[in-house]
C-alpha cells in the first residue's frame, strides 16, 4: 500500500511538472531556438545522451531547435595524434593549411554525425551540415591589428584558415525544419573564392540565430553563467548592465568576449541569450521550460 501511495505521489509530482511548462510551451510554440552545444557536455556520454532526448523533446513539443556545435578538445586530441604542433599568436589558434584539413574532418566528420546518430537514437529526426553545404556559412578571413608600444607601428596579424561570419544563407536551414528535422551544424564556413575557414562555435551560432530571428540563443559552457562578486550566479542582465560590469571588474577573464558577443546578437534582434551551464543535466529543459532557469540571460532593457 505505501509503495503505491509513493507511486501516486511521483505521478502527481510529475504532472504537475508538465502543467507549468505549459505557459513556456505556448510562449514558444513554433519559435526557433539555436543551442551552441560544446564543453563538458559534448564529452561526458550521459550528458550527451540526455542533450540528445532534451533536444527531440523540444522539437516534439512544437519549437524548432537548432544545433551548432564545437569540438575543440576532440580537435587537440586528434592534432596530437597526428603530431601536428599548434601555433597561437595573440591567443588565438592559427589554423594552417594541415591543421584546416584535421578541424574539418573532426567537426563535419566524426562529431557532427555522433551528434546526429544521438538524437536520432533518442527518437528524433536530424541533419548533419556544415557551414560548406548550401554555402550556409560565407565566411571571411579573421585579422586582427597590433600597435607596437615602441615604434608606434600598426601591425596586421595572420591567423590563417580563421574565418568570421559574413552572411549566412538561411533556405538550406529552413527546407530541413520544414521536414520536421533537426538541422546540426559544424561551425565550418567557406570563403568567397571557395575556400574553407574554420569558425568559433559560439560567432557562429550567433550569426545563425541573427540570421534566423531565433527567440533565444543558448550557450552551453563549463561554468554557471555571469557570477556577481560573491559568486553568485546572475540570473538576468541586460545589455546596458555590461558596460559597467566589465569596468568593475564584475565580468572578466574569458567571459567578457562571450557577454560582448551576446550582446551584439541581442542588439542584432534575437529576444535573448542565455549563457548557461551544459553539465547541469537538462539544462536546456530548465532553462526554457521553468520559471527559474539556470543560467544567465541577456535581454534588452524591458524585454
Amino acid at each position: 500500500m505505501a509503495q503505491g501511495k509513493t507511486s501516486m505521489d511521483d505521478l502527481a509530482t510529475t504532472a504537475r511538472i508538465l502543467s507549468e511548462a505549459l505557459p513556456f510551451l505556448q510562449r514558444y510554440d513554433d519559435q526557433i531556438i539555436v543551442v551552441k552545444y560544446g564543453g563538458h557536455a559534448m564529452i561526458d556520454p550521459a550528458l550527451a545522451q540526455r542533450f540528445a532526448r532534451d533536444i527531440v523533446m523540444l522539437k516534439v513539443c512544437g519549437l524548432n531547435p537548432v544545433v551548432v556545435h564545437g569540438g575543440g578538445p576532440q580537435i587537440n586530441r586528434m592534432l596530437d595524434k597526428l603530431d601536428v604542433k599548434p601555433e597561437f599568436r595573440e591567443g588565438l589558434r592559427v589554423t594552417d593549411a594541415a591543421t584546416m584539413e584535421v578541424v574539418e574532418m573532426v567537426l563535419s566528420g566524426a562529431i557532427n554525425k555522433s551528434i546526429v546518430a544521438s538524437i536520432q537514437q533518442a527518437g528524433g529526426r536530424a541533419v548533419g551540415i556544415s557551414g560548406k553545404d548550401g554555402n550556409l556559412l560565407i565566411a571571411e578571413k579573421l585579422t586582427k591589428k597590433k600597435t607596437d608600444p615602441a615604434t608606434g607601428q600598426t601591425m596586421e596579424i595572420d591567423f590563417g584558415y580563421v574565418g568570421e561570419p559574413a552572411r549566412v544563407n538561411t533556405e538550406i536551414l529552413h527546407t530541413i525544419m520544414k521536414s520536421d528535422a533537426i538541422p546540426v551544424i559544424a561551425p565550418v564556413g567557406v570563403g568567397r573564392d571557395g575556400e574553407t575557414f574554420n569558425v568559433n562555435a559560439d560567432t557562429a551560432a550567433g550569426a545563425v540565430a541573427t540570421a534566423l530571428r531565433a527567440k533565444r540563443l543558448l550557450l552551453l559552457t563549463d561554468v554557471a553563467g555571469v557570477l556577481d562578486k560573491d559568486k553568485n550566479l546572475i540570473s538576468e542582465l541586460t545589455v546596458e548592465d555590461l558596460p559597467r560590469l566589465i569596468e568593475d571588474g564584475t565580468i572578466t577573464g574569458g567571459m567578457i568576449p562571450k557577454v560582448e558577443s551576446a550582446a551584439a546578437v541581442v542588439e542584432s534582434g534575437v529576444e535573448g541569450v542565455i549563457i548557461l551551464d551544459g553539465r547541469v543535466p537538462h539544462s536546456v529543459l530548465l532553462e526554457l521550460l521553468t520559471p527559474h532557469g539556470v543560467g544567465t540571460r541577456i535581454s534588452r532593457a524591458g524585454a
